[in-house]
């Protein structure tokens, strides 16, 4: 079973996000969301929020089936380039330098695991 999470317009650049994406990439979720609440980086509390309602979504999605949270890992997570915010900045000389202050899109997708067969 599986289930996913999106979260849109997240006001960091992708670059940032995919280094917080790489380290949880395939591991467990409930220790993901522990380890990403120490780490110092500020994309972390995006990328923990976004595996925290992918995990929601899962259970409520399989209420019958009994999921625990122990036994779901990241199957994958995407992060796209989303929109840039074009700005401009003052430079001497009355030139204007341009600033992109860009914006990412976070995809989840957990599962369950069964440790009882091998699929």
């Amino acid at each position: 079973m599986e289930a996913r999470a999106v979260k849109r317009f997240i006001p960091s650049s992708p670059r940032k996000m995919r280094l917080i994406a790489d380290l949880v990439r395939g591991k467990n979720a409930q220790d993901m969301i522990r380890m990403l609440s120490f780490h110092p980086k500020h994309a972390s509390k995006d990328v923990a929020f976004t595996i925290k309602s992918a995990l929601a979504n899962l259970v409520n999605k399989n209420e019958d089936a009994g999921v625990r949270p122990e036994e779901v890992i990241i199957k994958t997570i995407m992060v796209d380039q989303g929109p840039s915010l074009k700005r401009i900045r003052p430079a001497p000389q009355g030139r204007a330098y341009r600033i992109k202050k860009r914006s990412c899109h976070l995809t989840v997708v957990v599962e369950t695991i069964n440790k009882y067969s091998e699929e």
